[in-house]
């Protein structure tokens, strides 16, 4: 009897027979090995990271002084709240530098209102900012000169804790030998559709930067949070601290560079549940609050940029719609690429906090962020430079300073 090609006796549920041969098919596999080999990292990554909430509190009797140093410009709206959660943390042993840069709202007023009533507050006001320096870095900077901690807690002006946050980081930072330790805040925005842009942020963020690398001491990966970057004051110094990244939009990442790069351990653990921050009010915000960093993020390269919007699209948008557009083996392709990117998302929004449904508007945060990055670079290679609360940095300069 005559054999019959396998390819002809394959068929759909509607008779249509699976034609391997298809180009399309090619590219929709290409496409599924690659979030296979995303969904193992990520993964294997994340079981890797601790939980913050889950570490224990456990400290000597005479811990280490801690200087939380944060930079505070027209944060009048959230200031409050957050520095009241500060205070409230239960470390025996704390210190507060907030340094007010520039601010044009009442932060400055609310942050004297409540030094005068808690004396481990000190406020340091800053009415010029010096050339060659960006804004919050050099705040920054000016904070950590006056911290007298034996560590130093980088965070943000809206950030809020829970009061054994720092205890539970300074104990792990202890207990693992390690030289500077980040922790990932839970993100809470208003509205569906930045929610599930922070998640999709937050699952490239990790495919990007491997943050569960960072321990390994012979690996290049790297991580600083902005929310949260615990760091030995020697090592920070040693490093040259934000002046060695004082034209650095990206900072609290370039931060963990330069700790890495001196040869001192880093490592990371997931802040959901024990940090929060509301890191856009709307969409509207959200794209205009990107433009100081996402170009900066890709070293201000075109190529890397346009390589990163056409992968949003390509890898995040089209094969939503190519489970409708394709057929036969094409469409099963896809629809189990559409499936992996699912099991990857619901996994990585466990792990940050976000709800597991989000999933579903994948394709459209996608789209979204590919905009983002477009609009980014266009804007900012048209005006030739950063324009970000009020201070314009020109591209020239911000180039120069590679880290």
């Amino acid at each position: 009897m005559e054999s019959v090609p396998l390819g002809d006796i394959l068929w759909l549920a509607d008779g249509e027979s699976l034609d391997f041969s298809h180009p399309h098919f090619w590219f929709a596999a290409a496409l599924l090995i690659f979030w296979l080999v995303a969904a193992g990292v990520l993964t294997r990554g994340r079981r890797k990271l601790e939980f913050l909430r889950r570490l224990p509190a456990d400290l000597p009797a005479s811990p280490p002084r801690v200087s939380v140093v944060a930079a505070a410009r027209n944060e009048a709206k959230h200031l409050r709240g957050a520095l009241t959660s500060l205070l409230c943390l239960d470390y025996p042993d704390l210190e507060f530098v907030l340094v007010n840069d520039r601010s044009e709202d009442a932060t400055g007023a609310i942050l004297d209102a409540m030094a005068a009533a808690d004396p481990r507050l000190r406020i340091v006001h800053v009415a010029e900012l010096p050339a060659g320096w960006l804004g919050k870095n050099h705040a920054l900077w000016a904070g950590s000169r006056l911290a007298t901690g034996e560590l130093l807690l980088f965070t943000d002006a809206d950030i809020r804790m829970h009061p054994s946050a720092l205890k539970r980081a300074v104990s792990h930072l202890r207990r693992e030998g390690l030289d500077h330790l980040a922790a990932t805040p839970e993100v809470r925005m208003p509205g569906v559709l930045l929610n599930m842009f922070a998640a999709t942020f937050a699952l490239f963020f990790s495919l990007y930067f491997r943050p569960w690398r960072a321990r390994a001491a012979k690996s290049r990966a790297h991580i600083g949070i902005g929310a949260f970057n615990l760091v030995r004051a020697a090592a920070y110094r040693q490093a040259g601290g934000h002046q060695t990244i004082r034209l650095r939009p990206d900072d609290d990442v370039k931060l963990g560079k330069i700790i890495k790069s001196e040869g001192f351990r880093q490592d990371v653990v997931l802040g959901a549940g024990m940090l929060a921050v509301e890191w856009y009010a709307s969409v509207a915000e959200l794209v205009r609050g990107l433009e100081k960093n996402a170009f900066a993020g890709t070293d201000y390269s075109i190529a890397r940029t346009l390589g990163g919007a056409v992968f949003q699209v390509a890898g995040g948008v089209w094969p939503y719609v190519a489970v409708f557009a394709s057929t036969g083996a094409t469409r099963l392709a896809y629809l189990a690429v559409v499936a992996l990117i699912t099991a990857v998302f619901i996994d990585g929004a466990r792990a940050n906090g976000f709800r597991r449904r989000y999933a579903f508007a994948f394709p459209l945060t996608c789209a979204l962020f590919a905009f983002i990055l477009l609009r980014t670079m266009l804007i900012n290679l048209a005006e030739g430079g950063i324009r970000w609360r009020g201070t314009f940095y020109p591209l020239r300069e911000l180039k120069q300073n590679k880290i």
